[in-house]
């Protein structure tokens, strides 16, 4: 079982607390990984992109000419897809791009995400981030203090002076614990957890 300090916001140990073996220490599996990550991104896609073919373009019901006799090639209609203004052959059309994955799966991957930025020291415990206002400047001090560069920060309840501070550092993420997910683990190498959610994503993920 990992034992991993905790500190302040002016990067002290104030105490240290026992990771579960079970949730931070499980063999990380690349290719579990990237499935459940192509899930997400995928999931995020509308899929609402559309062209229109001949049958949904207005107009082109009248055959242009007579079959035979002109000399030209015969056309059956002004929005054949070889005419301008015509209609698109194979377009794009509305559809799901949605990649089905077990709940099991995404967990599994989960934990793996975490156990990736534990075996790579990223992984931070904070007793508290207290800020008395909302003001960016208040987050970037203890973003320095703490060597915060690209860093995904996880709270269990919501603290609008951490979350409206913070949104304007670049590189810097907050989420609550029950949004925790796969691709913004591995997106930031950082990983910064304040004691309450941490304790909940191990009771969650256990």
């Amino acid at each position: 079982m990992a034992n991993i300090n905790i500190l302040n916001q002016t990067n002290d140990q104030v105490g240290s607390i026992e990771l579960a073996p079970e949730v931070f220490e499980v063999a990380v599996r690349p290719e579990v990984l990237h499935l459940v990550v192509r899930s997400q991104l995928a999931a995020n896609r509308q899929g609402t992109h559309a062209t229109k073919t001949r049958g949904l373009n207005r107009g082109g019901g009248r055959k242009p000419w007579r079959q035979k006799g002109t000399g030209r090639a015969r056309s059956g209609s002004t929005r054949s897809p070889l005419w301008r203004g015509g209609g698109t052959i194979f377009g794009p059309q509305p559809r799901s791009y949605d990649i089905k994955v077990n709940r099991k799966v995404k967990r599994l991957a989960l934990r793996m995400a975490l156990s990736s930025r534990l075996a790579e020291e990223n992984l931070m415990v904070l007793d508290a981030i207290t800020l008395p206002e909302i003001k960016t400047k208040g987050f970037a001090k203890v973003a320095a203090d703490l060597g915060l560069k690209k860093a995904l920060i996880v709270f269990k309840d919501l603290d609008n002076n951490l979350v409206l501070s913070a949104r304007n550092i670049p590189g810097v993420t907050t989420l609550s614990a029950d949004q925790l997910n796969v691709y913004d683990v591995l997106r930031h190498p950082q990983l910064v957890f304040l004691k309450a959610a941490v304790e909940d994503v191990q009771e969650r993920l256990k």
